[in-house]
């Protein structure tokens, strides 16, 4: 049986394998594991979700899974994920379950758990979890039953620890934020006005139906188009459930999460920041970011593609600045998970402090182009075991020397093979990338 937490909690089709019954137990599980690793009391969970229309049936399955196994439950409504992060911590609570899919369609949804202080679970309780779904346990009954009451100043909150997170006001700076129709819908635009900036908010009109409905930023389209329309500095875009950040530049351009990473190691190396002087990054970011950081004298640690092993990189490391080029970016010494807002106001804070425009910050950084062939094989292990792809993968390495890169991956859920190939052609790229495939493709 496949393990029910995948790298970032529990998802599926929201009332198909994501069900009413299912959240009740996973939740009521949570809290029974809780209860067993500390009973010097009783437990507390905060439970936030994003707009989509089935989070209000999860929600209410989530909640009442809690109470029922005796945790106390504070209820925080329509939350982005990382306020959901936060307020964990700054509630005292001993978990937090974040109720999204976060860039995925409407129909979709997820669970998403969070430890003590706003962590991420480890395996270990996430397996101690799905271990105890459906178990058959003694409940709590009368007064041991968890009470619920409602956090309403839960968005006050997170704004304001946003607010003091921002290093430098963003007076002058006319921003077009689009919010996916999202959880960030209220908060975003609210926050950004406050930093000081004229903002201009598309996409954020959630009706239950329409989160991340040709939005957001997997669907940049419209907001390129909006910031030419209103003259704007730059644009944001954030998903579904805000712990992502995307860019466009004044002139249309899209600043990727490499460029942000990029932009904001920078200025957190001029500011005495950048712990190290290091930045961790996934294996699929750009081989630009990494010329740039070099040049810069900043050292780039590598992790397997996931926001989980980029968190465990920077925990381990002490480092203060990581993510991926999705716009998933994290800055330890202000959050524990990604968090898309936050991101956004140290970009914008950059931009504000240094009297230069996003396009021109973001051209530290040259972006390669990137080719990604998906090769289906009958078995991934041979390929990783083949002399020829191994010599085929020597060859490309060789004729591209410092100025690109191979990367073989093979998929963590389907018989297949990633073959990317960065280059300083697309054309190269292609050629390179079809050639290792073709390699891979005889092999299995």
């Amino acid at each position: 049986m496949a393990r029910l937490f995948g790298t970032d909690g529990v998802r599926g089709l929201a009332n198909g394998e994501l069900t009413p019954e299912l959240a009740l137990s996973l939740a009521a599980s949570a809290a029974r594991v809780l209860a067993a690793h500390d009973r010097s009391h009783r437990p507390v969970a905060v439970v936030g979700r994003d707009p989509r229309a089935s989070g209000e049936m999860l929600e209410a399955a989530v909640v009442a899974g809690l109470a029922s196994a005796g945790a106390d439950v504070l209820r925080l409504g329509v939350q982005p994920t990382p306020a959901v992060a936060y307020l964990v911590g700054e509630l005292n609570a001993d978990l937090g379950v974040m109720i999204s899919a976060s860039h995925n369609p409407m129909p979709d949804n997820g669970i998403k758990l969070f430890a003590a202080g706003g962590h991420k679970l480890p395996d270990g309780i996430e397996d101690e979890i799905e271990a105890g779904l459906g178990a058959e346990t003694t409940r709590p009954i009368g007064a041991e039953i968890g009470r619920v009451s409602d956090v309403e100043d839960a968005l006050d909150r997170y704004a304001g620890h946003l607010l003091g997170s921002t290093p430098h006001p963003l007076t002058g700076l006319r921003v077009v934020v689009d919010c996916a129709n999202g959880a960030a819908s209220v908060v975003a635009p609210e926050v950004y006005r406050k930093a000081g900036a004229e903002v201009i908010a598309i996409h954020a009109e959630p009706d239950g139906i329409n989160i991340n409905d040709g939005c957001g930023s997997t669907h940049l389209e419209q907001l390129q188009a909006t910031v030419a329309e209103h003259g704007a500095d730059l644009g944001i875009a954030h998903d579904g459930d805000a712990d992502r950040c995307l860019a466009v530049d004044g002139v249309g351009e899209v600043v990727d999460g490499d460029q942000i990473m990029a932009i904001l190691a920078l200025a957190m190396a001029d500011a005495g920041e950048l712990a190290d002087n290091t930045l961790v990054a996934t294996v699929m970011s750009n081989l630009g970011l990494h010329l740039a950081m070099r040049e810069h004298g900043v050292t780039v640690r590598t992790t397997a593609v996931g926001d989980r092993y980029v968190l465990e990189e920077l925990r381990a490391g002490g480092y203060t600045l990581g993510g991926e080029q999705s716009g998933h970016v994290v800055l330890p010494g202000h959050a524990t998970t990604g968090d898309g807002l936050l991101t956004a106001l140290r970009l914008m804070s950059r931009v504000a402090s240094s009297g230069r425009s996003l396009a021109e910050l973001a051209g530290v950084m040259r972006r390669l182009p990137q080719v990604l062939v998906n090769v289906r094989v009958a078995d991934k292990a041979a390929v990783a075991d083949s002399d020829a792809v191994r010599e085929a993968v020597d060859a490309v390495e060789a004729e591209l020397g410092e100025e690109g890169r191979v990367l073989l991956r093979p998929s963590g859920t389907e018989q297949l093979i990633r073959v990317m190939v960065e280059a300083p052609a697309q054309h190269t790229a292609q050629t390179a990338a079809d050639r290792l495939a073709g390699v891979v493709s005889a092999v299995s």
